[in-house]
């Protein structure tokens, strides 16, 4: 993921999965070569913080991580970002597989 146009396309196309569309929260991170890191919390405030953060310490550019996240009647509160911290790490590791 190259630039901010990329990566709306990205989003619009995972959101013609009618369970994305439908989602709670799709909270993203990018670190992009050029215009630097950008983010998205979709509601979930500073998830999409928790996620860049992360990328920053893998120095991970041109990756955009979605978070996603449907409500199922419990308040997470904190725990969330525990929970988006265990997405994005799955992720890191899938890549140093």
């Amino acid at each position: 993921m190259n630039s901010r146009a990329g990566i709306d396309a990205a989003i619009k196309a995972l959101k013609r999965d009618k369970a994305y569309a439908k989602a709670t929260h799709n909270t993203w991170g990018a670190l992009l070569p050029d215009d630097g890191p950008i983010k998205a919390d979709d509601g979930e405030s500073g998830a999409g913080m928790v996620i860049l953060r992360m990328l920053e310490r893998e120095d991970l550019t041109g990756h955009l991580v979605v978070v996603t996240r449907w409500y199922g009647g419990k308040h997470l509160g904190g725990d969330r970002f525990r929970h988006v911290q265990t997405c994005v790490r799955a992720y890191l590791d899938a890549l140093a597989g």
